[in-house]
């Protein structure tokens, strides 16, 4: 169901801390999951925040307890077709997460699956809490993490452990996310949020075009012809979103939910 324009206007909230804006997806009540209007609210918000010039980061965190965002909303994401998967809805977004000219640090507590775990992987530093979930289920729906987790994943645990993660669905916790190297950090839950903001003030004490350029020189480095990753993550995608096996398994995904 789609929010009102109200709850719309609230899905991303923004806070300032001196050179550090705060960044908080606010869809508690679904466990933040990506639906088209939240999407769209953050891609608005990174405009803005990209104007200002006073920003030196930023800190990206979900509201409540549950998750950081727990993956894509399904009841909309069922509906989406070739043609969205070709549009590349969510991977646009991300692709801003990743481009946007100043270091992002998310605040990974609960949940971070599918879409959410795509999303943390575009910031540049993820901080995790002790009982944060990292985790691709998308083959289990009958779909590919294609919002650019195929090609992201890889780059940051490697092409092995990448292929398990998304091949069996498996859930990483914690401290196995930071041994894979999909985290940097892991802090006590009750830390989760200061320990990014100490991590982006650190950021923003550095000199601010070297900051800049460190970004955008690392992440070139390792985004070797991104757009033909980008290109066969969303053709898969469309093939995968037009089969009745996607619509089975979301279907029962969300029939489940339900009891």
């Amino acid at each position: 169901m789609a929010e009102s324009s109200e709850e719309r206007e609230n899905l991303v909230l923004i806070e300032r801390k001196e050179a550090i804006a705060i960044l908080t997806i606010n869809r508690p009540a679904k466990r933040n999951a990506l639906n088209l209007d939240l999407v769209r609210a953050l891609g608005d918000a990174l405009d803005s925040l990209a104007l200002d010039g006073d920003l030196r980061a930023l800190v990206l965190r979900g509201a409540g307890e549950k998750a950081f965002v727990a993956g894509a909303d399904i009841s909309e994401l069922k509906k989406r077709g070739a043609e969205e998967s070709l549009a590349g809805i969510n991977a646009k977004l991300f692709q801003k997460v990743e481009e946007f000219p100043l270091p992002i640090v998310a605040a990974c507590h609960g949940w971070s699956l599918g879409g959410g775990m795509e999303l943390a992987m575009a910031c540049d530093v993820r901080v995790a809490s002790v009982s944060a979930r990292f985790g691709q289920p998308e083959l289990n729906l009958g779909i590919l993490p294609a919002a650019g987790g195929m090609h992201r994943l890889p780059a940051l645990v490697g092409m092995g452990m990448a292929k398990d993660l998304v091949l069996t669905g498996r859930i990483l916790n914690a401290d196995e996310a930071l041994q894979a190297g999909l985290v940097s950090r892991v802090v006590p839950d009750d830390r989760i949020f200061q320990e990014a903001i100490e991590v982006a003030q650190a950021i923003a004490d550095m000199a601010p075009l070297a900051s800049k350029l460190a970004k955008r020189v690392m992440n070139s480095l390792f985004r070797v012809r991104p757009d033909v990753a980008f290109s066969l993550e969303s053709a898969a995608q469309a093939v995968l979103f037009e089969s009745d096996e996607k619509h089975k398994r979301m279907q029962g995904f969300l029939d489940r939910k339900k009891k």
